[in-house]
């Protein structure tokens, strides 16, 4: 199942909602303030995480900033616990699923999360139209 880490006011997020909703894709939506994200949760994201902490948390977050935490010296349960009591930390919107994760809102890097058979109909139909509100493609006409 699609899981959607959002914030309220949040354009990316917001974007990325329409994306999924546009393409029928399901998927669930957790508000990262309202809901506090439980350990098994945050210990998923980090270990989806190519590049470590710097995938999913901002480092210019005011709390990071102005208390001048060091997020690489804390041990795993620190830096679980040091997000759910800020989750204004994490980056987003947070897209995950079983096997694939998008930090931030890509209109390219989203498609990975669209059913291969809706991909391989979007690539056929955007070759023959011009204009495509699926898809949302314009073809450049002459």
């Amino acid at each position: 199942m699609l899981v959607i880490y959002t914030s309220p006011g949040c354009a990316s997020c917001r974007k990325a909602k329409a994306w999924l909703k546009e393409r029928k894709v399901p998927f669930t939506e957790k508000n990262i303030f309202s809901t506090v994200l439980n350990e098994k949760e945050i210990r998923f994201l980090l270990a989806r995480s190519e590049n470590g902490t710097d995938d999913i948390i901002s480092k210019r977050a005011k709390i990071i900033k102005e208390s001048n935490i060091d997020i690489d010296s804390m041990s795993v349960n620190e830096l679980i616990r040091f997000i759910q009591n800020n989750p204004s930390v994490l980056k987003r919107p947070i897209v995950i699923d079983e096997k694939r994760m998008m930090v931030g809102y890509d209109s390219e890097e989203i498609d990975m999360f669209a059913p291969a058979t809706l991909n391989s109909i979007f690539n056929t139909w955007c070759d023959e139209c011009t204009e495509c509100d699926t898809c949302s493609k314009v073809k450049e006409t002459s």
